[in-house]
């Protein structure tokens, strides 16, 4: 059989992510390169390049390696956070064309009078109207005035529309307007997206942002695959298969992603919980905290024993009703920018230095305005050891850092050094508080859960998140860096479907599978038509369900042996609410199934036990500075150990940095770590000496 190459990759705002597995060895090798902002798709392309020329040369002739990629992108979440997606129309029933402009009326900022909600996606002269009217019950009481699409068209046509959302009252129940009008645009060029296929549900506001968002970011996306479909041929030969990664947890095959752009938003961040949970499963741990920190953001999330999903989710200001994992983003990563604001105030991120000019250490731009960040910061404390930074082919300029950093200290009328530590305090207060948002906000516990640290700049954070938190335990993989493209390969084809159904909780069972077999058979087929068997597909039925007169609703897995759903729904309620009401009417909602196509993840293979001494793995030692007990900082000589040369078994006590080619890790005083048989880093967080953070003194002083 021919050799199969399996790739994943995560472009990020600052590094793109390579992971490549060899089927026929098992082997795991990484690398990151410098992301292309102008053009995503350009650093794609440059690291495809470099993996296939090893592979092809090392292959035999007459068997030519395959290669699988599965990639996920930040190409259709810039898009809509930068308002740069493709030009977008709205068609509505007629009254409702300013239905997103509307939304929930909800204030951004509840006590400030002249807060401003976000600009909708489509802007009030793209909004249109056409007469037809459908009611609840999916009766048409306004037949379809196809005469106007045409005109319709025209007027498109003159406003240089490109992509059109169509977003009829009811369509949900009665899709047949919005296909016909669909149909006609689609002969006429347009990019069409219907919200009977994207979202077949009620809530008229969400349907119609979802809708509206996919309309906006498919055509970007489709440009950029196109481009990568046209070029990877180049590269790889006819044996290449590229699929992305979506939002949910799951990927799905390039013709679907460029139809469902909407569905690719959070593709990456989902990638690195998938990662996170593939670690922490081999290490025995089912209840996670996520904590994946980059150059330009960091994502949480918490996972007790399966990842949360939502349809809840808003990015940009716009609602998004299709499942994604539950995952909390917030602008804050090694790039971010520090700066000082008109009051005195050090404030870092959510702006980034991104991949260019990047930090002021990258020796990028003018040495005299680059800006200061979260990594120069780590610099001029001595905590990133410049001359390891990216294995060495990308040493660090400390006195670039340290020129920053001192604008900085001028602008808050203190010194180097606790300049930089301010830095350090700002943006660990920052990524606290995401945590906090997606555990204690949520009823949670943050010390009955392990934090599983990644990303590039996660390893120099991580051990003092945990302790703010009370986190007992940390866990950082040897892929640490890469785990959300590694998470990438370890997913499966997974395609979600729903259907407002709006039945009483009592429905016989045969009702209520009726309502679900066709989605399950859709599910099947699409997946039979990607390559899967039978025997590999998982079909997942689940209803939305509520107390009769609630606003929202909670999902509820359902089997066809009919099972008590009431019981189930009440328990569920309780868990989330806090409270149930037993003899209260029912209201099913929404019917809904997930289909997945099991793929074979990559193998992680358990190393042989070796002593404590890690001695084998010693570097020297080097000054880092912290902040000391007695309330000031003060530089203390720390042991440096490289990750790669740690074996199972090895124990290390903090304080101490351990430093791999892609990433750093500090372990603070009293800490303690050890190498499971997989090369993990298991740290044994040492508790906070007093009820205040470390270092609050120091929050004040900077």
């Amino acid at each position: 059989m021919p050799e199969e190459i399996r790739i994943g990759i995560d472009i990020g705002g600052t590094f793109t992510d390579f992971v490549v597995i060899d089927s026929q060895t098992g082997s795991i090798n990484t690398f990151k390169l410098l992301s292309t902002p102008w053009n995503p798709a350009e650093v794609v392309i440059r690291g495809i390049k470099k993996i296939s020329e090893r592979y092809h040369s090392l292959s035999n002739a007459q068997q030519p390696a395959t290669f699988t990629i599965v990639h996920g992108s930040t190409v259709a979440t810039n898009a809509i956070l930068e308002r740069k997606g493709a030009r977008t129309a709205l068609i509505a029933t007629h009254g409702f064309r300013d239905v997103l402009q509307i939304g929930r009326q909800n204030r951004p900022s509840l006590y400030d009078f002249f807060a401003n909600p976000p600009p909708a996606l489509v802007p009030e002269d793209l909004r249109f109207e056409i007469e037809e009217r459908v009611d609840n019950l999916g009766n048409v009481l306004t037949p379809l005035d196809s005469v106007a699409i045409d005109s319709l068209i025209t007027t498109l046509a003159s406003q240089e529309v490109t992509s059109v959302a169509v977003c009829l009252l009811f369509s949900f129940l009665h899709p047949q307007h919005e296909r016909v009008i669909g149909n006609k645009l689609s002969e006429a060029g347009f990019s069409v997206s219907l919200s009977s296929e994207i979202l077949p549900e009620f809530r008229e506001y969400e349907r119609t942002s979802t809708t509206a968002v996919n309309a906006y970011v498919s055509p970007v996306l489709e440009n950029y695959l196109g481009y990568l479909e046209e070029g990877l041929p180049k590269l790889l030969g006819s044996e290449g298969r590229l699929r992305v990664m979506q939002s949910n947890g799951g990927h799905i095959s390039l013709e679907d992603a460029r139809r469902n752009g909407v569905r690719c938003i959070l593709s990456g961040p989902a990638g690195g919980v998938i990662g996170a949970l593939a670690v922490a499963k081999l290490a025995h741990i089912d209840k996670i905290i996520t904590f994946d920190m980059g150059g330009t953001s960091t994502d949480v999330a918490l996972v007790d024993g399966l990842p949360r999903v939502t349809t809840e989710s808003v990015v940009g200001g716009c609602p998004i009703g299709i499942p994604v994992l539950d995952i909390h983003t917030i602008g804050a990563g090694g790039g971010s920018i520090a700066d000082v604001d008109l009051g005195g105030v050090l404030r870092v991120g959510p702006g980034s230095a991104g991949a260019d000019p990047g930090p002021a250490c990258y020796g990028r731009g003018d040495p005299l305005t680059s800006p200061a960040t979260v990594t120069d910061a780590n610099v001029v404390l001595g905590r990133l050891a410049a001359e390891y930074f990216m294995g060495g082919e990308m040493p660090l300029d400390p006195e670039r850092a340290q020129t920053a950093l001192r604008r900085i200290g001028k602008d808050l009328g203190t010194d180097l050094l606790h300049a930089a530590y301010g830095v350090i305090e700002v943006v660990n207060a920052h990524m606290e508080r995401a945590l906090r948002v997606i555990s204690v906000e949520r009823g949670y516990d943050p010390a009955d859960f392990t934090l599983v640290s990644f990303g590039g700049a996660g390893g120099l954070h991580a051990v003092d998140l945990a302790r703010r938190l009370g986190i007992p335990r940390l866990l950082i993989s040897p892929l640490a860096s890469t785990l959300s493209a590694f998470g990438m390969l370890s997913a499966h084809m997974v395609k979600d479907y729903s259907q407002t159904i709006m039945l009483p909780g009592d429905s016989p069972s045969a009702q209520v599978k009726k309502t679900l077999e066709p989605l399950v058979e859709r599910g099947c087929q699409e997946l039979h038509e990607n390559g899967f068997r039978t025997e590999d597909i998982l079909v997942e039925r689940m209803l939305d369900i509520r107390y009769a007169g609630q606003s929202y609703e909670l999902t509820v897995p359902w089997s066809e042996d009919g099972g008590d759903i009431a019981t189930l729904f009440h328990a569920t309620h309780q868990r989330a609410y806090g409270y149930s009401s037993l003899g209260a009417v029912l209201e099913i909602v929404n019917a809904r199934v997930r289909v997945t196509g099991k793929v074979i993840p990559p193998e992680l293979f358990p190393q042989p036990m070796s002593n404590r001494d890690p001695s084998l793995a010693f570097m020297g030692r080097r000054s880092v500075v912290f902040w000391m007990a007695d309330g000031i900082l003060s530089a203390v000589d720390v042991p440096l150990y490289r990750f790669e040369r740690l074996q199972p078994g090895n124990c290390l006590e903090g304080p101490a940095v351990v430093v791999r080619s892609d990433t750093t890790v500090l372990l603070g005083e009293g800490d303690q770590a050890e190498v499971d048989r997989y090369q993990n880093l298991i740290v044994k967080v040492a508790p906070s000496p007093s009820l205040t953070h470390a270092g609050d003194e120091g929050r004040e002083e900077s």
